[in-house]
């Protein structure tokens, strides 16, 4: 009786240990992770959550960048030759000047009345009081000793006293080759207007064209615009340009530019300077400081003064005091092609002690060309 009992309980253990096990939590087995296929491999359509999935990596991806265009070079023509491919738009603004001249010394008779009328004729040219009374004299004195005057001989005679007057032994050649192995140092001045920063674009396209390479240093920093100009000067032949931002220490740019030429080891450096009014003498001082900053690392090689030729006297005035502030070596002479008074040209060489070295004809980008005297008389006389 006792064994029974004592089955009895047992089992009755055994039942309520199965039943705890049979209502008590699973373990279940981890799942393997499934591995899914590169999207290039998957079969069959793609689900909403490929397609979530897809969405949300396009949209984290920054946007592809587009490769920068291509700046196609431009090849300027050599400065060689350059006034004589002008040489008709010369003639068109000069025209006057040259057939009164010419007219008036093929008269049958020329009496006291009509060489003072020559002499006046020159003056108007703005070629000066004193030059024009010596190139009178001369005509004068020639004349009186020709006798007869064809077309031909005065013509001749007029082209050999204005070349003589102009200067053809005067070394116009710009200064681009430097000793060493640093580069040639250009810097530009003028007062405001007379196309200064335009001047240094077509000065680098002239070089270019002549097969030099060049930096152009936008040392102009009152004016946002002046590097930005220069900058696209630059990129059309594939110049260098250094520029900072507005307001930017002038010197400290001039400086920069030419640290970043002797780096680069290309051939010139032309620095473009702020336009100032030449009464204003804070800004005159300012301008030698550029100068001096810069020669701490290479001398100073061309200083060319920008002048507007249809400014006359007026721009005599200003070139004595910018030679006064910095040694001017070359002039330019801007708007040659506007102004019927071509005998500034004698004027501004008398007065300073400088050639004229380049003249603007216009606004296009080739437009400045070397200063050749006898291309420049044969197109104030004409054919």
């Amino acid at each position: 009786m006792e064994y029974v009992i004592v089955i009895a309980a047992l089992a009755a253990v055994a039942l309520i240990a199965g039943g705890v096990w049979l209502l008590g939590p699973r373990r279940t087995r981890p799942r393997p992770p499934v591995e899914r296929p590169p999207a290039g491999e998957r079969t069959g359509g793609a689900t909403a959550v490929d397609e979530a999935e897809a969405g949300a990596t396009v949209a984290e991806r920054p946007p592809a960048e587009a490769p920068p265009p291509v700046v196609e070079l431009e090849r300027p023509p050599p400065g060689a030759g350059r006034l004589v491919r002008l040489r008709a738009r010369l003639a068109r603004s000069q025209n006057t000047f040259g057939k009164t001249l010419l007219g008036l010394l093929s008269r049958d008779t020329l009496d006291d009345d009509a060489w003072e009328e020559i002499e006046d004729t020159l003056i108007t040219a703005d070629m000066g009081t004193t030059v024009a009374r010596q190139v009178t004299d001369d005509l004068r004195t020639r004349v009186q000793v020709l006798g007869t005057r064809s077309p031909e001989e005065v013509r001749a005679m007029l082209k050999d006293e204005l070349v003589k007057q102009i200067g053809p032994d005067l070394d116009r050649a710009l200064r681009t080759e430097a000793p060493g192995e640093r580069p040639a140092v250009m810097m530009v001045v003028g007062v405001n207007g007379t196309g200064k920063t335009t001047t240094c674009g077509k000065l680098g396209r002239v070089l270019v064209g002549d097969g030099k390479t060049v930096v152009l240093g936008a040392a102009d920093t009152f004016r946002a615009a002046a590097a930005d100009q220069l900058e696209t000067w630059g990129t059309r032949v594939g110049a260098q340009v250094v520029r900072r931002g507005e307001g930017a220490d002038p010197a400290s740019v001039a400086f920069d530019a030419v640290k970043q030429g002797i780096e680069s080891k290309v051939d010139v450096v032309i620095v473009d300077t702020a336009g100032r009014l030449h009464t204003k003498t804070g800004l005159m001082d300012e301008l030698g400081k550029v100068k001096r900053v810069v020669e701490k690392q290479a001398t100073v090689d061309e200083v060319l003064l920008v002048l507007d030729a249809t400014t006359g006297q007026n721009g005599m005035q200003q070139a004595r005091v910018f030679a006064e502030v910095v040694n001017i070596t070359g002039v330019v002479l801007t708007k040659l092609d506007g102004t019927a008074k071509g005998g500034i040209v004698v004027q501004v060489q008398r007065e300073l002690g400088v050639p004229v070295k380049l003249v603007g004809l216009g606004e296009g980008p080739d437009d400045l060309a070397p200063f050749e005297p006898e291309a420049f008389v044969d197109a104030i006389l004409g054919d």
